[in-house]
C-alpha cells in the first residue's frame, strides 16, 4: 500500500481536451495542430496528456529532448513527435529509429544524421531574431548543401520561434520575424528544396495572427488553459476578437500537517520575516520549495482553507508553509488545502500565484510538486 501523499496534483483531462479543440477550430482544414507536451507537459503529466491530446484532434506532439519521444514511444504512442531542442550527435541514431523529427541548428547534426543509414526528418530551426538556437548565413547554406547531396535526409519542415509575440501589444518586431522567416523560406525553395511543414505559430500567434499559420501550429501553454500573457489577452480584444474562453486544467493540492496556536508578539519561520499582532491560528502545511512552492510565496502569497483564502505568514521553507487560519473557523488536522485552483467561491490561479513569486505562470505550472502525483 502507497503512502498517502502530502502533496498532489488533480489534471482535468476534459478542460485540456476542451481547450485544444478551440485551437482546432481556429484552423484552416488542412493546418495541423502539434500539441507541445515538453517539460511533463508544462506539469500536467505528458503521456497521459499526448494522449488526451491527440483524440481531441492534435496530428502531432511536440517535445523538447529526446528521451521524451523515448518515453512516448514506450508507451504506445506513435503520433508525429518533433524534437525542438537539441539533441547529442551521438544520440542521432536513436532519434531516427525512433522516427523522432529532427531540430536541425548545426551542420554536425545533418551529418550524424546521415550516418544512421535510414531516412531522416529533419525541421530546420531558422534563426529569425530570437537568437537562441537557429540557422542563418553560411551555417544554412552548409546545413543545405548536406541535406542536398545525401537522399535518405528529408527536409520536412523548418520552424521558428517569436521573441516578444506575447510581451507586449506592439508587434512590430514579431512581424519582423515572419517577414525574415518568409524570406528565408523562399530562398531555400528557390534552391530547389521542398518544405512540406513550415510553421512559426505558438499559442499567442494562433490567437492573434492566423497569417503565421503555415501549416502546422504549436500549441502550448493555452492548452493547458492558460493565457500566454495579459498583453495577448488586450492584443485579442484591441483586434475585435473575442478571447478565447480557456480552462485551467491544474489543480495542486495539500493536507494541513499542524494546527497551532501563536500568542501575539510571535515570529513566524526562519529570519523572523512576520510577527504576529494578535493571538494567531497557524496551519502548518507540508509543502515547501523542494515542492516547486516558491520561496517569494512567503508574506505575500495565499491557499485556500475551507474556500476562503489563507496568507502565507513568514519564509516557505524546503518542506513546510505556513498559513494565517485566523479567521476561518473550524480548521482541522489534514483539512485539505488548496495551492492552486479552485475551492467552492475562491480561485488561485497561475497568474495570481506567479505576480506574487514575481514570475509568469508557465513556470508555476511547470515546477509545481514534479514528484507528486498526478
Amino acid at each position: 500500500m502507497m503512502p498517502r501523499p502530502l502533496s498532489w496534483i488533480e489534471v482535468d483531462t476534459e478542460s485540456i481536451a476542451c481547450n485544444l479543440r478551440k485551437f482546432k477550430g481556429l484552423l484552416a482544414k488542412n493546418t495541423r495542430l502539434l500539441s507541445v507536451v515538453k517539460g511533463e507537459a508544462y506539469g500536467h503529466k505528458m503521456v497521459d496528456v499526448a494522449r488526451v491530446a491527440l483524440k481531441a484532434g492534435a496530428e502531432w506532439l511536440g517535445v523538447f529532448h529526446l528521451g521524451e519521444v523515448a518515453q512516448l514511444r514506450a508507451a504506445g504512442i506513435d503520433a508525429p513527435v518533433l524534437v525542438l531542442g537539441y539533441i547529442p550527435e551521438e544520440d542521432i541514431k536513436e532519434a531516427v529509429e525512433l522516427e523522432a523529427r529532427i531540430t536541425v541548428s548545426s551542420v554536425e547534426t545533418v551529418e550524424a544524421a546521415r550516418q544512421a543509414g535510414k531516412p531522416a526528418y529533419l525541421h530546420l530551426k531558422l534563426e529569425t531574431g530570437t537568437n537562441r538556437l537557429g540557422l542563418q548565413g553560411e551555417a544554412l547554406e552548409k546545413v543545405l548543401s548536406e541535406i542536398k547531396k545525401n537522399g535518405t535526409l528529408v527536409l520536412e519542415g523548418a520552424h521558428t520561434h517569436f521573441a516578444n509575440i506575447e510581451d507586449t501589444t506592439e508587434h512590430g518586431y514579431a512581424q519582423g520575424q515572419l517577414t525574415r522567416f518568409s524570406q528565408i523560406l523562399k530562398d531555400i525553395r528557390n534552391k530547389g528544396f521542398e518544405v512540406p511543414l513550415p510553421h512559426t505559430a505558438c499559442t499567442a500567434a494562433a490567437i492573434l495572427f492566423p497569417e503565421t499559420y503555415f501549416e502546422l501550429v504549436r500549441v502550448g501553454i493555452g492548452m493547458y488553459g492558460l493565457w500566454p500573457s495579459k498583453e495577448t489577452y488586450v492584443s485579442a480584444l484591441q483586434k475585435g476578437k473575442d478571447p478565447l474562453k480557456l480552462k485551467p486544467a491544474m489543480t495542486w493540492k495539500t493536507i494541513v500537517a499542524q494546527v497551532k496556536e501563536v500568542p501575539a508578539g510571535e515570529y513566524i519561520g526562519y529570519g523572523c520575516t512576520y510577527r504576529t499582532t494578535r493571538r494567531t491560528i497557524i496551519a502548518v502545511l507540508p509543502v515547501g520549495y523542494a515542492n516547486g512552492y516558491d520561496r517569494l510565496l512567503g508574506n505575500s502569497g495565499h491557499v485556500l482553507i475551507k474556500g476562503t483564502r489563507a496568507p502565507i505568514r513568514g519564509r516557505v521553507c524546503m518542506n513546510l508553509t505556513m498559513a494565517d487560519v485566523t479567521d476561518i473557523p473550524g480548521v482541522a488536522l489534514e483539512d485539505e488545502v488548496v495551492l492552486l485552483g479552485r475551492q467552492g467561491d475562491e480561485q488561485i490561479t497561475a497568474e495570481q500565484m506567479a505576480s506574487w513569486a514575481q514570475t509568469i505562470n508557465y513556470e508555476i505550472v511547470t515546477r509545481a510538486d514534479p514528484h507528486a502525483p498526478r
